[in-house]
Order: C-alpha cells, then structure tokens, then sequence
C-alpha cells in the first residue's frame, strides 16, 4: 500500500471518530489538523479544538477513539496522536502514549466512567436523531398528526439521511433496527404512549437545536482560532 492510499485509509478511520457532544465527525468538523506518515507504517495524527478550554473528558474521548480507530488498520505499526493547544495536551497526550485509559490519566479527576460518558452522548444523539426523522416525516405527509406517530414503526420512514442516521444512533444503543420496530421510542427503546408524545417531541427538539446550534457554533468558533480549518471543514450535514 502507497503512503497516499494509507493516509487515504486513516483519514476514512478519523471518519468513523465523532465529537461525543456536537454528533459529527472530528473530520467534518476540522478537529483534524493533520495526518504523518512513513513508509514503514508509522502514524502521527494531530488534533485541534475550537477552543484551549473545551470540557477535558471530551478531547480526551476523541483522542483515545481515534487512536483506537487508526490502532486497528492492519497496516498501522507505531500510532501517535497529540492533541494541540489544549491546557490538558500534556496530560492527555501522556495518557494516550502510556495506554494508561481514562482513570488512568485523569485519576481522582475522573467522576464518571468513560463508557457511561459514552452513554449520555449516545442517548442525547439518538433523540435528536430521532426528531429530525420524524419532523421529515410530518412535512412529506401533512395528514400525519402527531399522535399518529405512535403508530410509524422504521419501514415508514423514507429512504434519506435522517433515516440512515437514526438507525446508525439505534444500533449505537443496542435498539431495534427492524422494519416492524417503532420509531418513537424512550432510552430504553420502549414505545412512548400516546398521551406523552408531545412533551417527547418538545424535549426531542430542545435537544436537537442544542446539538445543532453547539455544532455550528464550534465550527466558528475554530474558523476563528485556525483560519485555515476552513478548508478542512465540510457543510453542515446530518451523519
């Protein structure tokens, strides 16, 4: 394999590495400054954030993620990732170059266990998910209610991003991805009763526009801080 097919091959790795609050790529986002390499197989991604105080457990789960992911190409030898200009880069740099995981690295800092981090962010991108199929939805059938909703199970939904994005969410969590399988459902993939739907969907909106507008938000913020993460920045887009 040539070193453009391999940074062709690690950069599609980054691809699959999200911002655990924003729901996007760390690529689409321009959080990935650059990609090294060598003939030899050895790796060294660098990262950026929008801003030198963004929340600590977040830049380190995207660190360790995309060490992870560039961890598990087969042609990958020595993988290094550093996390630049973050007032916890030394920190968590040395986490990463040890394997010393997220106690590890933060020690008595670290309240919460990094899969149930995890968790919360998974949920909150499954709602939003989830909202933004079921508002397409409503605007392509103006005969729906939203007490119909009840009723519209996965098969219902129109072959489009927001389906394919909200199924990807369900599988993230463990939910059903059939057919027959109802769309609006709660955390634990139990379908909501009529009479709580719109506080669901009202919730599933708040939820929603936070995500997107933190989103956007951020990707000014690093235009601002790294006028040339224009250029490595994609549209707006759901994922």
């Amino acid at each position: 394999m040539t070193v453009d097919a391999r940074e062709r091959s690690a950069r599609a790795a980054l691809d699959t590495v999200l911002d655990p609050e924003l729901d996007e790529p760390i690529t689409d986002l321009g959080f990935v400054r650059s990609v090294t390499l060598t003939p030899d197989g050895a790796l060294t991604v660098r990262l950026r954030l929008p801003t030198s105080f963004c929340s600590p457990n977040f830049a380190y789960l995207m660190a360790s993620d995309s060490k992870d992911a560039l961890t598990a190409l087969p042609w990958t030898r020595d993988v290094v990732v550093l996390l630049d200009d973050h007032h916890d880069s030394d920190l968590i740099n040395g986490g990463l170059a040890e394997d010393a995981g997220y106690r590890g690295t933060f020690g008595a800092e670290a309240e919460k266990d990094l899969e149930a981090l995890r968790l919360t962010f998974r949920r909150k991108a499954h709602v939003a998910a989830m909202e933004r199929a079921l508002t397409r939805l409503l605007r392509e059938h103006p005969d729906l209610t939203e007490e119909d909703l009840h009723d519209v199970v996965l098969g219902d939904l129109p072959e489009a991003p927001t389906s394919g994005a909200l199924l990807r969410r369900r599988e993230a969590l463990g939910l059903g991805v059939a057919p027959s399988d109802p769309v609006l459902v709660d955390e634990e993939g139990r379908r909501v009763p009529p009479g709580e739907i719109p506080l669901r969907l009202r919730f599933a909106r708040a939820v929603r526009v936070s995500i997107d507008g933190n989103a956007h938000f951020c990707r000014g913020l690093l235009r601002t801080r790294y006028p040339q993460a224009a250029d490595d920045q994609s549209k707006e887009s759901v994922s």
